[in-house]
């Protein structure tokens, strides 16, 4: 298996065979991310995808259960190649159950419900998409290059196509200024999209990015740690949706809060309340322990 530069991946997709089908991202023009700095986006040939997995080794192809599409955004491959590949991944891996990949709402507004459902068909089973925000001008401050309206049209055409969401949202984006705004927003965008699941990340600022630049000439000022939380509490208390896992365990959090959502989000409110009213007795993660 070949992989060129740094291959990023969903954590939950750390045992899933992970298929680069293109290299960067088709957007790349979202200030925060520094992911593909330096990586011009650019498809990859199909025929050393083929090879790729036609050289996988015999027990592996026997074994395989779940594969990734990477990098930013597989769907930005035409539909019939998408279709190719899905059939010749599944002729391929005998035991295969599941392909996920990472979307962007522009190229899931490219597709109509049916050419999405298409793909589930033919094995497409989860997407996950980077919401951010579900506040319009922190979006729009951050490039995103979509509206919110636009981002929830992208994810119901998915789901109307039977394709389930891991949607990621991202605390501190908005500064101190529209914190309080951007998590109530962005809980009430998931709760318009209503996803399956729901990741939380905290902004870690990678040199390069232009958000970097606009922190360090005082443009942007980031919540502190309990700012942080606070904004989560609002993004949480905001969501109503039918059964979405809600998780913030990564490791760029400062506070690992997770539950099903609606039945434990009293209890995720009530360990954020608890953490906000004694922060002195909270095991938050050091700095120097959060990580991309």
């Amino acid at each position: 298996m070949r992989y060129e530069g740094a291959v990023i991946r969903p954590p939950i997709e750390a045992d899933s065979l992970i298929l680069q089908v293109t290299y960067g991202c088709s957007n790349n023009t979202c200030d925060f991310c520094g992911t593909y700095l330096g990586k011009p986006f650019r498809v990859r040939p199909y025929a050393e995808v083929v090879e790729d997995i036609e050289g996988l080794p015999a027990w592996y192809k026997k074994e395989c259960s779940r594969v990734f599409l990477a990098d930013g955004d597989a769907l930005v491959l035409p539909q019939r190649r998408l279709l190719e590949l899905l059939s010749f991944l599944f002729a391929q891996l005998p035991s295969l159950e599941r392909v996920t990949s990472y979307a962007n709402a522009q190229n899931l507004l490219k597709k109509d419900v049916e050419q999405l459902r298409e793909l589930r068909e033919a094995g497409l089973t989860m997407v996950y998409l980077g919401l951010e925000s579900g506040d319009e001008q922190t979006l729009a401050e951050m490039n995103k290059g979509v509206t919110v309206a636009q981002q929830i049209e992208a994810c119901r055409k998915a789901k109307a196509a039977g394709i389930e969401l891991s949607i990621t949202c991202i605390l501190g984006i908005a500064g101190v200024e529209r914190s309080l705004i951007h998590g109530r927003a962005t809980g009430e965008a998931l709760s318009a999209i209503d996803p399956e699941y729901i990741g939380v990340l905290s902004l870690i600022i990678q040199e390069g990015t232009r958000i970097a630049n606009r922190i360090r000439q005082g443009d942007l000022v980031l919540p502190d740690p309990l700012g942080m939380l606070r904004e989560l509490r609002e993004m949480i208390a905001a969501i109503d949706v039918t059964n979405g896992l809600f998780r913030s365990n990564h490791a760029s959090n400062y506070l690992p809060i997770g539950g099903r959502l609606p039945q434990d989000k009293p209890r995720m409110l009530a360990a954020l309340d608890a953490v906000l009213a004694h922060p002195e007795q909270a095991r938050l993660r050091p700095e120097g322990w959060r990580a991309l």
